[in-house]
Formats: structure tokens, sequence, C-alpha cells
């Protein structure tokens, strides 16, 4: 014997009959929160002064650190071969 039974029912529907919450305003409120964040950011990517201070906090200095610290780590690779 087989039975088959359809049932028609919308996602909204199904969800209320399992008792599962309804998520949807929190999704939208989430997503333009997201979508008022990248707005901003999409901005001031268009600045370039703000995007260089995004890319480089310490600005020139801190590239300037970065290759003291390199040559100062090649100083020492040498110094070991040397002995």
């Amino acid at each position: 014997m087989k039975i088959n039974i359809e049932i028609e029912m919308s996602p909204e529907e199904v969800r209320k009959v399992m008792g599962l919450p309804d998520v949807e305003p929190m999704q939208k409120e989430l997503m333009d929160k997201m979508q008022e964040r990248m707005n901003t950011y999409i901005d001031e990517m268009s600045d370039p002064d703000v995007f260089m201070k995004r890319i480089m906090p310490m600005g020139i200095q801190s590239v300037e650190q970065i290759q003291e610290f390199f040559s100062h780590f090649t100083k020492m690779a040498t110094d070991k071969k040397d002995q």
C-alpha cells in the first residue's frame, strides 16, 4: 500500500507550524547596517588622504620602521655567517 500526502505551504506557514521565530526583521536591520557601513567605506576610499591613513596608520614612519627592522634582521643574519 502506498499513501502520498501533499501539503502545500509557504515557507512562512511552515516556520509558524514548526514554531520557529521570524528573523526577517533582524536580517533586514543587519543588512541595512552593513549597507550603511559599506557606503561609508566606499566614500572614504574615494578620498586618497583618508585611504592612505587607513592603510598606513602611522604614515611613512611605519614604512621606515619596517625597512629598519629588515635591515637589522639581515645584518644579524650576515654577522652570524661571518662567525
